[in-house]
């Protein structure tokens, strides 16, 4: 038997569900929020791949939900035990807590300190240190229940207004791009009643959407082994509907129904090599700036002319969506389960 261990750590989607209607939160509202936990469910279908593919590099693999991690901590040696958390959150989801608790008592981690998860999962807070870092962010304003903590900057085309903490780019409603500050406002009120959140309030910015993915699954790997797709869907920004349609539960429901269809992935390499090389600067920057390495995303607008705009990164990006599967085979040419085999056996090393 391995003396060498793999935890993958996850929250489900229906144990935050039941937390969040403890909390008061109606049942429509608590589906959407869990929503974001999706990959704790798409991952289920991999555990046993992944086993396989660990067990062939001569280490033991555990899938551990959130709430059982003390515990599975206090069974695995520390030195031989490498904590990988699939699921993060500070607000709705809570599995920020995870590598925090890793650090606590001593166990390697993938992917980047726990400080970050807390920082990525704020994009008010996270915009401001990345333009601090001299990075595209968006500067944004702050709203909460139609009041203005930090006003935003004047916007000739308008404005770009999502939840501060849910976790995600996406406007939640197809009028989540509006015309006006007040109009604004007035979305931060609808934000505030649905999710008791802030509304992060951006200048709206035009382009194409970009997901940079990103794994360390080969020794030395740095910010070349980034690769950015152009993730196309039909419509100018996804909403909550169509991401429900995508992943988790609902996706499944999707794929029952016969109503999944996943986005195209264009290679930005191919199509845009100048874009790819500037992104790949962004991607050196984020690792050198903030400390990202392992695995991670970033996603980015760019307009036709090249500018590029940098609206969010994560720490735990979905791995078993379909754009990080992709990118895992034509980057990596592994499938998924073999790519976090991989990453694990170099961070045990």
């Amino acid at each position: 038997m391995s003396d060498r261990t793999l935890l993958l750590v996850h929250e489900p989607e229906a144990a935050c569900r039941a937390r969040l209607a403890a909390d008061g939160f109606p049942p429509d509202r608590a589906l959407e929020i869990s929503s974001y936990l999706a990959q704790s469910t798409d991952i289920a279908p991999e555990l046993a791949a992944i086993a396989e593919a660990c067990a062939r590099r001569g280490i033991a693999f555990a899938a551990v939900e959130l709430d059982s991690l003390a515990i599975a901590l206090d069974m695995h040696d520390a030195a031989n035990t490498l904590v990988w958390t699939l699921t993060d959150g500070i607000a709705y989801y809570r599995g920020g807590a995870s590598p925090a608790l890793a650090r606590l008592k001593g166990f390697r981690t993938v992917g980047a300190d726990d400080s970050t998860f807390a920082l990525c999962q704020d994009k008010f807070r996270s915009g401001a240190v990345l333009r601090a870092l001299g990075l595209p962010a968006p500067a944004g304003g702050l709203a909460r229940d139609g009041r203005w903590i930090v006003p935003p900057p004047a916007s000739a085309s308008g404005y770009f207004v999502k939840p501060n903490r849910l976790g995600s780019k996406i406007g939640i409603w197809p009028d989540s791009r509006c015309a006006s500050a007040g109009d604004a406002l007035d979305l931060s009120r609808r934000i505030f009643a649905h999710y008791r959140d802030d509304a992060i309030v951006q200048p709206y910015v035009a382009g194409r959407n970009v997901r940079v993915s990103f794994l360390g699954a080969k020794r030395g790997a740095g910010a070349e082994a980034a690769r950015a797709y152009f993730v196309d869907a039909g419509g100018d920004f996804q909403t909550m509907a169509e991401s429900l349609a995508l992943y988790g539960e609902t996706g499944e429901a999707a794929k029952a129904a016969g109503a999944y269809a996943e986005p195209a992935l264009v290679d930005v390499g191919e199509a845009r090599p100048d874009a790819a090389a500037a992104i790949r600067d962004v991607a050196a920057r984020l690792i050198d700036g903030l400390g990202l390495r392992d695995v991670f995303s970033v996603d980015l607008r760019l307009e036709d002319d090249g500018t590029l705009h940098l609206i969010e990164f994560e720490v735990c990006p979905g791995l078993p969506c379909f754009d990080f599967r992709a990118y895992c085979r034509r980057h990596w040419r592994m499938e998924l389960a073999d790519a976090i085999a991989a990453t694990a056996a170099l961070r045990l090393a």
